[in-house]
């Protein structure tokens, strides 16, 4: 049983750790890597000390769908914060960043002066102690089945390595990305996590489960896109 549960426990903590460095990543390079950074080291100390003075027994009973719908709600907060302020530089309601002094001053650092560090913080800290506990409850879960916890554990950390490589790896190119093209983008991920983190807490059953946060990012993108549409037209025939 040492490698089922192994690949097992590799696969479904890769998809955890891949969704939390999905918000890691949007808020370092909206806000910059620091905050998002010091968020998940918060985030690693609460699960540690979680682990540590509750226990992996006790860990168990902890209620994730509550701790789920209180940070979705955050992040659908700060979500559609981010994809109301893209909507109308857009649509021409408010001014675009200058991308290039942007770049030109801060570099690898996108800044974002509707988005404060705290905001920054708060969120990657929110998305990696949910996405962490969630791959603490199947540590357990995985590791107690078959009383294989060294096994299960190799394959969390195996998932870890390979998701933070990647993330690495993608960090550059997605520094490039213009800051004003990334905040609609961020805004849609985060608001879509958000939703989908909400509704299961209120006992929503996703098709596909986690494969529909694909369909909700594509959602919200047209949703989005077609509330620029609507906004250029109706300024178009004021002017007119």
């Amino acid at each position: 049983m040492v490698w089922p549960v192994l690949i097992a426990a590799f696969l479904a903590s890769s998809v955890e750790f891949g969704e939390a460095l999905t918000i890691v990543l949007a808020v370092g390079t909206v806000r910059g890597f620091r905050p998002a950074m010091k968020g998940t080291l918060l985030a690693v100390l609460a699960l540690a000390l979680l682990v540590a003075i509750l226990g992996l027994e006790v860990l168990k009973y902890v209620p994730v769908d509550v701790l789920k719908g209180v940070i979705g709600v955050l992040l659908l907060l700060f979500g559609l914060k981010w994809i109301r302020k893209a909507i109308l530089r857009f649509s021409g309601r408010a001014a675009l960043h200058d991308e290039a002094k942007i770049y030109e001053r801060e570099r690898n650092k996108i800044g974002g002066d509707d988005v404060s560090d705290f905001q920054a913080t708060l969120t990657a800290f929110n998305g990696v102690l949910l996405e962490g506990l969630e791959v603490v409850v199947i540590v357990l879960t995985m590791g107690s089945v078959a009383n294989q916890y060294p096994s299960a554990i190799a394959g969390a950390l195996l998932g870890l390595v390979v998701v933070v490589s990647l993330g690495l790896a993608l960090k550059g190119p997605l520094t490039l990305v213009p800051e004003n093209v990334l905040k609609f983008v961020v805004g849609v991920m985060l608001t879509s996590f958000g939703t989908f983190w909400a509704g299961s807490a209120l006992g929503v059953h996703w098709p596909g489960s986690d494969a529909s946060l694909l369909a909700l990012v594509v959602i919200y993108l047209v949703l989005s896109q077609r509330l620029v549409a609507g906004l250029k037209l109706r300024d178009q025939g004021v002017a007119a």
